[in-house]
């Protein structure tokens, strides 16, 4: 799995280019963004670029989308974003991984709505398809029971049918699909004591 340290700029690497210490020269005498001191367009692509890397990782589309904002002209933007992908400072496969692990642990999100994550921020499909491939079914499934082991206290003296709802609609908010989540919520209830065949009126089995 991708560990935080792989995530595509951390902030070493941002200020090692920002000071000179390695990398590109090209990156070397960046700084921060002053309105107060006019700049060529590079110049103040690379250090809006900079300057986002230092707070968070980015994607290559998150940052053209910030310098179309402030309306740096598309050839310097281009220029600084190539020569920041060559120097490692963005690196979409690793942001995506590294997105995968965080999201999946963290918040439980299954493959579907990773996917839909990572292709709103403008990571390539092909490239979400790779990250969202170390995800297996089995660790899905092993993810949204717990996600439902946690929440099942919560819903107990609800009536069945609000129970089943609430607890499936949980997992199909996260990305689950509805054979898996129906499955899961089933067995996790039949394991507390629901019965199987008041169970079938709401939930058939999958």
């Amino acid at each position: 799995m991708t560990r935080r340290s792989d995530w595509p700029a951390d902030r070493t690497q941002v200020a090692e280019a920002g000071t000179g210490n390695g990398g590109d020269s090209a990156l070397s005498r960046a700084g921060a963004e002053s309105p107060r001191s006019p700049r060529d367009p590079v110049e103040r692509a690379r250090a809006i670029c900079l300057r986002l890397l230092t707070g968070a990782p980015r994607t290559r589309e998150q940052l053209a989308e910030a310098l179309r904002k402030r309306e740096v002209p598309e050839e310097a933007a281009t220029q600084v974003l190539d020569r920041l992908e060559g120097a490692g400072l963005i690196d979409d496969a690793a942001f995506a991984g590294a997105w995968v692990e965080s999201r999946h642990h963290g918040r439980g999100l299954a493959r579907r709505a990773l996917s839909r994550e990572l292709r709103a921020k403008g990571v390539d499909s092909s490239v979400v398809e790779q990250a969202v491939s170390r995800l297996d079914t089995d660790q899905e499934e092993r993810t949204a029971r717990a996600l439902v082991d946690r929440r099942l206290r919560a819903t107990r003296g609800l009536d069945r049918e609000k129970r089943l709802r609430r607890l499936a609609g949980m997992l199909a908010r996260k990305g689950y699909p509805e054979g898996m989540a129906l499955r899961v919520v089933r067995q996790a209830l039949e394991e507390e004591g629901e019965d199987p065949e008041m169970l079938e009126r709401y939930l058939p089995e999958v």
